[in-house]
This record gives C-alpha cells, structure tokens and sequence, in this order.
C-alpha cells in the first residue's frame, strides 16, 4: 500500500494492517480528521466488533485480505447503527405507551365519584349557584308568577348577593337592583332572558346570578328584580 491516506484506513488501521509508512501517514491524518477518530473509536475492540459478523461472500474471495477484513467492519458498523436506531424508536414508542397507559390507569384506578347528596349542588355549579345553594335564602315575593331569593353576605368592599330566580319567561333584559333604607337604588349586576325563559315549560333549570354592592348590608332595606322597561318582577326584603 502507498503512503497515499484514505478515509478507508481506519478499519485496516485498528487491526494493525497498515505498512509502516501507511500507518505514520494515516496517524498524522487522524490528528486533523475528527471523522476518522470518532470512526476509530466505534472500531476499537476487535472481538467485540467482529461478533455477528455473517461469511464474507463467494465472489469477494479474490479481493485481499486486508478490503475483505475492512469491508467486514464497515458492514458492521452500518448494522450497529441500524441497531442503535431501531433502539430509540422502540424506546420512544414504548415511552410513549407508558406516559398514555399511565393517564389511563391514573383515570381507572381513581376513587369512585361521590354521590351527590339530595338538595347539593351539582360539581359543574357555577359560583353563583355554590353560594346560593350553601346559603339561607330570604324568599321573594311578586305576583306575576316568578319565583326566587337571595343569599347575601357581607364584605368589606360592601354586600355580595346571589340571585336564585324560576318562572320567568324570555325574552327580557333584567337587573338586581338594591334598594337602600333611605330610598336609594343601585344596580348589583343585569343579564338577559332569552326564550323560553327559565324555570320554566321547556327550559325547567332556574337561573343563578350574583353581583355585589358598595353599601354594606345594613345600609340594604330590600332587593329587586326589575326588567328593563321598569316592571318588578320580585322583591326580596331583607
């Protein structure tokens, strides 16, 4: 072999093939081919690298020895890296089965859900319906058939009040007033009635609302609920 350098050496370099020129002008290669030196170090351990190796075939038996024995590491480098990388895609799905398979078992081996107790709140109850439902309401009264109350309580900011209201009928656009002592109203929070209504024939679940005042509860003789064209539908006194 001449002293020429090929990339192709390193096989026959690790086994010590090289002639004595070849060898001095492959190492001064390798010390400025970082292509060469990783190659070299996947290469190192003879034993460890010809282990697997299938029969050289029939018609490679004229070449010479030193391509056969270079063409055996080059065949199995390539099935080590084929090996390496049915490896990581076979632990990437199986990481994968275990994160999903982990949510489902997570799910299945849960505690059973609760029953609700008659006259609770359902889980999905909003906080206007939480607090109303926890509370004591004082009962309205009207006389156009809608029925309701108000839970109330105090905070520093003022009065927060939830609105529990049924039988009334869509559309109309609707607010809570508080009326204070002194004759006073404001506004705690508005929404609309869309048709049917609510607490009514077609649509039975009554509506829940709340909204807060700036006058503390003391300051509150009552509440209301008026439309929008100025009619009372209820009054709740406190």
């Amino acid at each position: 072999m001449s002293a020429r350098v090929e990339h192709t050496d390193v096989g026959a370099y690790a086994l010590g093939l090289l002639e004595a020129g070849d060898k001095r002008a492959f190492e001064a290669h390798l010390a400025t081919c970082p292509a060469c030196t990783a190659e070299l170090a996947e290469l190192s351990g003879m034993a460890g690298v010809l282990t697997g190796v299938g029969p050289i075939e029939p018609d490679a038996a004229d070449e010479p020895a030193e391509s056969r024995v270079v063409d055996l590491f080059r065949r199995r480098k390539a099935a080590d890296r084929r090996t390496r990388r049915g490896t990581l895609v076979i632990g990437v799905a199986a990481a994968v089965t275990l994160v999903a398979g982990g949510i489902a078992v997570g799910a299945g081996l849960g505690p059973a859900p609760q029953p609700i107790a008659e006259g609770a709140h359902h889980p999905g109850a909003g906080p206007a319906e939480q607090f109303y439902e926890e509370g004591t309401p004082a009962v309205g009264i009207s006389t156009s058939g809608v029925r309701g109350g108000v839970v109330y309580e105090s905070k520093k900011w003022g009065t927060h009040a939830a609105l529990k209201l049924e039988g009334v009928k869509g559309p109309l656009e609707c607010e809570l007033i508080a009326v204070a002592k002194n004759g006073a109203r404001k506004s705690m929070t508005g929404w609309a009635v869309p048709p049917p209504g609510y607490g009514v024939e077609g649509q039975p679940n009554p509506l829940y609302m709340h909204g807060g005042s700036a006058w503390s509860a003391d300051q509150i003789d009552r509440f209301e609920v008026v439309t929008s064209t100025g009619a009372t539908l209820l009054t709740v006194d406190i």
